[in-house]
């Protein structure tokens, strides 16, 4: 795939921008999210009762997922001239799927369309989170990013 530039970015729609690296979900990292977010709740931190709840293990939580977005984003959305690249939000979000402790994910990044704003340029993009072996994914997600050549 050749690069974007800032200045072709808004010709762009349903461009295929590829698939990421595999990140483990393994329950440190969990745990960790867990204590970040003051999210302790039992189906994501208690591996023994979790093993006997509704998914057999501890799960990771939706917004963990979500914010694995963060690597795929940096890994497969390169616009060349783009000095400032922002989150802007996010138009819909859905977990489809709950993530396993021990479970592997990879992103999946579409670029839908782009337009000009002021300021510069605002990408949307469609990010859908795979989980190896599943057969549904564990997130999609229809982000918003905005995009500047100043500064």
């Amino acid at each position: 795939m050749s690069a974007l530039t800032f200045d072709s970015l808004v010709e762009q729609t349903d461009l295929d921008l590829g698939t990421g690296r595999w990140m483990t979900i393994d329950q440190k990292r969990i745990d960790a999210f867990a204590d970040v977010t003051e999210d302790p709740q039992w189906i994501h931190v208690d591996t023994e009762r979790a093993a006997a709840g509704p998914f057999g293990s501890t799960i990771a939580h939706g917004y963990l997922t979500m914010s694995l977005i963060a690597p795929v984003l940096n890994d497969l959305f390169v616009v060349e001239g783009a000095k400032a690249s922002i989150n802007y939000g996010a138009n819909k979000v859905r977990f489809p799927a709950a993530v396993p402790s021990g479970s592997r994910l990879r992103g999946h990044l579409k670029l839908t369309k782009a337009e000009r704003v002021a300021g510069g340029v605002q990408a949307f993009l469609q990010v859908t989170m795979e989980i190896e072996g599943g057969d549904k994914p564990a997130c999609v997600a229809d982000i918003l990013i905005r995009l500047s050549d100043q500064g």
